[in-house]
């Protein structure tokens, strides 16, 4: 007898053990044990030493600046004429998040703005099946707030914010703020007059090949675009457009999912972001009203080889999310219930099993804990942009994941949270919430002050 309760015993600690483990490593056997400003910025822990130098490459064209075109350097050289920045790192800073821009800023160097317009005419709606946006027709899709030497940049960022005051149940008061984007110092002339503004932050970098290693039959499982199941809860599949492979795509990526792949997005970033060519992007960003792009130099066709493409791919589909912390302290766990308790799960998925990738076996078959569906949902009016991005209305916005989140402060110096950046701490991003998420926020409104503290504990745990 005594035996039996000891071998029953230790397969209880035996699975406490795997189970502490398992909630430990968000990212699977990627996961690693960093603390510090660096956190954000290794490679997987399961990635072999002889792929760790790919890495480390993709690492130095992620990290280092590009420079203008004629340079000595031909493997960096094309930066703009137009541009928001002249390397990666500088937007997302420590392979961190963004921010909008402080009071005294001059530039919004890791905050960009979207720009498009309706899709009125027959054309303008074909522009937009095609790209999912119809551009502004003198500045394009974006607004680069830099130019080389002596020429003109398109625009300035100016953020204000209102005070909106929101009161918890217990008559606690909390000061949100709203903010309104506006583009002063237009250097090509006048927008059109209905043109529709979206400012973005750059989001963090950490598990993005885990994300992309979800199976396109997970996230179709996940999907309830009609909510068949009366939760409330409608997430859905935005289809954007695959340029490698010329057809319609499950978006992935994006603070609305308009990406389909990383090398997509990376090789979107390298043209809209520093004015780069590549072979998925062979146009430099001017608009036709613009000639700065003919008139100038550039880097060659394409500016970003095929090589580092690949390289910074591999770069961003290998950053290893942190490990999680202070899991069995009984306030953390306490906030763990609360978010399920209040329905935050049902878009923040906990858990979920990547596919096999051929070629690529430290991102498959991992069990990752992302928290994220990357299904789009109707996020209320306080956060609408009211502009449409392919299927995403003006409301939606996909799911973002909330691994690593606990880490921002000492890796980005702020914490600053949402696709704009509004929210300055995690319960202000809580309150934003709408829309599909009203119930949930709801419930949230209704903790006393010891709740609230064990919810933030909980996600500072991640």
């Amino acid at each position: 007898m005594k035996l039996w309760i000891k071998s029953l015993f230790a397969t209880f600690v035996a699975a406490s053990t795997s189970l502490a483990a398992d909630q430990l490593t968000s990212g699977g056997a990627t996961s690693v044990d960093k603390e510090g400003a660096n956190a954000f910025s290794l490679p997987a822990a399961n990635l072999p030493l002889n792929k760790r130098l790919d890495f480390s490459v993709g690492n130095s064209f992620f990290r280092n600046p590009w420079i203008p075109a004629p340079a000595t350097t031909q493997a960096r050289d094309g930066l703009g004429p137009l541009f928001n920045t002249n390397g990666c790192q500088n937007c997302h800073i420590k392979d961190g998040r963004g921010h909008p821009p402080e009071k005294n800023d001059i530039h919004s160097v890791s905050m960009l703005v979207r720009l498009s317009i309706p899709a009125m005419s027959a054309e303008q709606k074909q522009i937009f099946i095609k790209e999912g946006i119809v551009p502004e027709p003198t500045y394009g899709g974006q607004l680069q707030d830099f130019a080389l030497q002596d020429q003109t940049a398109e625009g300035q960022i100016n953020i204000t914010y209102t005070d909106y005051p929101v009161r918890f149940t217990d008559g606690s008061e909390i000061i949100l703020r709203k903010p309104e984007v506006q583009i002063t110092q237009l250097g090509y002339g006048d927008m059109h007059p209905d043109t529709q503004l979206s400012a973005r932050v750059a989001p963090p970098m950490i598990g993005l090949g885990l994300l992309e290693s979800i199976s396109e039959q997970t996230l179709m499982s996940w999907a309830d675009e009609d909510d068949a199941d009366n939760d409330g809860i409608s997430g859905k599949i935005n289809k954007v457009w695959d340029v490698e492979r010329k057809q319609f795509a499950i978006g992935r990526f994006g603070w609305k999912s308009g990406q389909p792949s990383l090398m997509q997005q990376n090789a979107a970033a390298f043209n809209g972001d520093l004015g780069l060519t590549s072979r998925l992007f062979p146009n430099e960003n001017c608009t036709s009203t613009q000639t700065i792009c003919a008139a100038l130099p550039n880097g060659g066709a394409p500016e970003v080889s095929d090589n580092i493409l690949d390289f910074v791919e591999f770069y961003t589909q290998h950053l290893a999310v942190p490990i999680r912390r202070k899991t069995l302290q009984p306030d953390v766990k306490q906030g763990q219930s609360l978010f399920v308790d209040a329905g935050c799960d049902s878009c923040h998925k906990t858990q979920v099993i990547t596919a096999t990738r051929q070629g690529l076996p430290a991102l498959s078959n991992q069990n990752i804990h992302p928290y994220t569906d990357l299904l789009l949902h109707d996020m209320g009016e306080g956060l609408a942009d009211n502009r449409p991005e392919y299927l995403a209305n003006g409301r939606e916005w996909r799911t973002a994941p909330l691994w690593g989140i606990g880490y921002t402060k000492e890796v980005n110096g702020h914490t600053y949270f949402l696709h704009d950046g509004r929210a300055r701490n995690l319960m202000e991003a809580i309150l934003w919430h709408g829309g599909e998420a009203e119930s949930a926020k709801q419930n949230v409104l209704r903790f006393n002050q010891k709740q609230r503290d064990a919810l933030i504990a909980f996600l500072n745990s991640l």
